[in-house]
């Protein structure tokens, strides 16, 4: 049900909502308000600067006198196939670059790997069990701990320090996306372990060409990630 409302409250959705609910109530300034938001968030150029706003300033320095000591691979999203057999289920895209990054990570440092991702579909298995078969499949890394209990970020966090602490770990490398670092930082700093941001990429920002001005469906992905990451964000900060 909390999916269900972010799509729909969360651009583009919410706005489209907001046109529509214009055109039949004869209200034109909500329905121009829900198609000038459509174009303005299609735009590439409004996407790259909202995604570069979430990602400037990351700090990726690590002190040698307080390394991490393992490795959180957080979880993203995940991909369902309907064959004939039945449905398999695997990571999705999201997860899969942030096991690459992770897997990467976990070859040069020679760190142990915990994933964390809980059940967010009814009959799928958790994302942390699809994420430790895969990073053994696709990667060669081997998952020392799969926390499979959270639905968000700050249950990922919560519930993954529960487990670094019980093996006496306290300082980590944060593997996500570059736009979902800053939300994913102050969760797990609130949860009680150091984390040194690991980002999957940092965007490099829109490029000022014909093309960042077209408005195109990638850019609603983005501008949908880039809301949902600044409520949350938000709400982190003030959250007890």
């Amino acid at each position: 049900m909390h999916a269900i409302l972010e799509n729909f409250l969360l651009p583009p959705m919410g706005l489209l909502l907001c046109a529509a609910l214009g055109a039949i109530l004869r209200r034109r300034t909500l329905l121009a308000i829900g198609l000038a938001g459509l174009l303005l968030l299609g735009l590439p150029i409004v996407s790259g600067t909202l995604l570069v706003l979430l990602e400037r300033g990351l700090d990726t320095h690590v002190d040698p006198a307080t390394a991490p000591q393992a490795i959180v691979i957080l979880s993203g999203d995940q991909q369902r196939i309907v064959t004939a057999a039945g449905t398999i289920w695997h990571v999705g895209m999201l997860t899969l670059q942030r096991e690459q990054a992770g897997a990467a990570l976990a070859r040069r440092t020679h760190l142990p790997v915990l994933v964390s991702g809980g059940v967010i579909r009814p009959g799928a298995p958790s994302l942390a069990a699809m994420m430790t078969e895969s990073m053994d499949a696709d990667f060669g890394v081997t998952v020392r701990w799969g926390e499979d209990g959270s639905g968000d970020t700050w249950e990922n966090a919560r519930r993954s320090a529960a487990l670094l602490r019980a093996a006496g770990i306290n300082r980590v490398y944060l593997v996500t996306h570059a736009w979902h670092m800053r939300r994913a930082l102050l969760a797990f700093r609130r949860a009680g372990l150091e984390a040194v941001a690991a980002p999957v990429q940092i965007d490099a920002g829109p490029e000022w060409s014909a093309g960042s001005f077209t408005p195109n469906a990638r850019a609603w992905q983005e501008c949908f990630w880039a809301v949902h990451e600044l409520v949350g964000w938000a709400w982190y900060e003030i959250r007890p």
